[in-house]
């Protein structure tokens, strides 16, 4: 691709943390410091808000400098345009991502991503889809893989072991929020690494959706709480040996009711200790409980482009937008409205 490159960008900057409201503006063209081995310069196509991100800062300041340039967007798919020696990336390869919090974000015509978070897009995605992947399906992925209890080797596509298909078969795993974003994918790669049992906690329009990306069981949140679905089972035989909590709140708090003494109690949206309920026994010992936060690492990227390409897993979009309707997308994201995720389309 060509190596002329413009002096300045179009960038959006969120110019006080203190308020949600953005900015259009120009900016200085990003460039990688001199020698650095790790910094690419990608040419954005899309990216999409994740909810809450602009209060991060506000919330969270020890984390981010006050030096740097607040783009939002912490994931994103383009084109790299520049590579350092050595790179496996190079200029011309279409490439997806999500970059850490408290770095330049993607809504920008171009952004600088580590090598580390980077992996090549999946062929079998357009750039909207590419944009609406990373953060969910690396989310799903570390939270069902990394620190969860199921073995990811049992994968076709990485290597289909028997005896971890063997072991996943014995493993029961409830997901709340499983129409959502983060936990659609859940339910998705859980099926592909052949969970026992994927019991699914969704409304009544989502049910068969759900029940067609791989949930066995539906917990329809309109007629039944999961601590009432809990109590209505044989806990020997029916209870679950993991939750990956994607909904917090009351569900986060149900799931200690429907998690057998040893078990793991995952969430992405809070501390499930400080939602024990009260009526949960307090002799019962769960081997995990806790809250994580995804990491951006491409290796882990690549493995869901290997998915996504063998037809396992897709993301959920409710829209895309043009950039300059930035500040729509944002807004309807945080509205908690969108019925998947919103895309910006950065550069044609």
């Amino acid at each position: 691709m060509s190596t002329a490159l413009p002096q300045t960008v179009r960038a959006v900057i969120q110019p006080d943390p203190e308020t949600d409201a953005l900015i259009l503006t120009e900016t200085a063209l990003p460039r990688p410091k001199e020698g650095d081995s790790e910094e690419h310069l990608v040419q954005i196509k899309a990216t999409s808000p994740c909810l809450g991100e602009l209060t991060w800062e506000r919330y969270f300041p020890d984390t981010f400098t006050a030096e740097r340039e607040r783009v939002p967007g912490t994931e994103g798919a383009g084109v790299v345009v520049t590579a350092p020696f050595g790179s496996p990336f190079k200029p011309g390869d279409e490439v997806y991502f999500r970059n850490e919090a408290n770095r330049r974000g993607c809504l920008s015509d171009y952004t600088l991503v580590q090598k580390s978070a980077l992996a090549l897009k999946p062929s079998a995605q357009g750039w909207v889809e590419a944009a609406a992947t990373p953060l969910s399906a690396l989310t799903a992925y570390q939270g069902l893989f990394e620190h969860g209890l199921l073995d990811p080797r049992a994968m076709a596509t990485q290597g289909g072991d028997a005896r971890a298909r063997e072991a996943n078969g014995k493993i029961r795993l409830l997901i709340t929020a499983a129409s959502g974003n983060v936990g659609s994918w859940a339910v998705q790669l859980a099926a592909a690494a052949g969970a026992g049992a994927i019991v699914a906690v969704s409304g009544p329009s989502k049910a068969d959706d759900v029940r067609k990306a791989g949930a066995t069981d539906i917990i329809d949140y309109t007629k039944q709480s999961i601590a009432s679905w809990a109590a209505a089972q044989d806990p020997s035989s029916t209870h679950c040996d993991m939750a990956l909590d994607c909904a917090g709140g009351d569900s986060l708090a149900g799931c200690w009711a429907a998690i057998r003494d040893g078990g793991v109690l995952l969430s992405v949206c809070g501390s499930p200790e400080s939602l024990r309920p009260a009526s949960v026994a307090k002799s019962k010992k769960l081997a995990k409980a806790t809250w994580f936060l995804v990491r951006p690492r491409g290796s882990d990227l690549a493995e869901i482009t290997k998915l996504v390409d063998a037809g396992i897993g897709r993301p959920r979009v409710d829209s895309a937008v043009e950039f300059d309707d930035f500040q729509q997308a944002f807004d309807k994201t945080e509205t908690r409205h969108a019925n998947g995720k919103v895309v910006i389309k950065v550069m044609a």
